[in-house]
């Protein structure tokens, strides 16, 4: 199975924190990842391998939540992503960041159950 194109599978982690660098260098020392910076729109994203596998990404809080907590989120691959935050509305959910691009990657949004988890969800672009 491929994660980054099986419907419901879990396929990315991402860490938002206000010390995206300190952060890399903790989960480098704790768990031996390694980390490649990219330079993107928002500031610097910091990609974290295991091996030559990238399995998740450290970026700093977005400016528009300065009460958020630093947070570990998943990301959950669907087959569309505006479908899929059309059904969780329907289930009684709520969007909180309506389907947008990520220029490259493919399509997210970020959904709430109706207990408050917050889940995203994903579709990456066909290769």
């Amino acid at each position: 199975m491929d994660p980054m194109k099986t419907h419901g599978a879990f396929s990315w982690s991402e860490l938002m924190t206000p010390h995206p660098q300190a952060a890399a260098d903790f989960y480098h020392q704790l768990f031996g990842w390694t980390v490649q910076t990219m330079q993107m729109p928002g500031g610097p994203y910091h990609l974290v391998k295991v091996g030559d596998t990238s399995v998740a990404g450290i970026m700093s809080l977005p400016a528009d939540a300065p009460h958020m907590p630093p947070a570990w989120g998943c990301y959950v691959t669907v087959d569309n992503a505006d479908e899929t935050a059309g059904e969780c509305e329907a289930l009684g959910g709520k969007v909180l960041v309506k389907p947008t691009d990520i220029p490259g990657v493919g399509r997210f949004a970020v959904l709430q159950d109706p207990q408050g988890a917050v889940i995203s969800v994903i579709d990456y672009i066909d290769e």
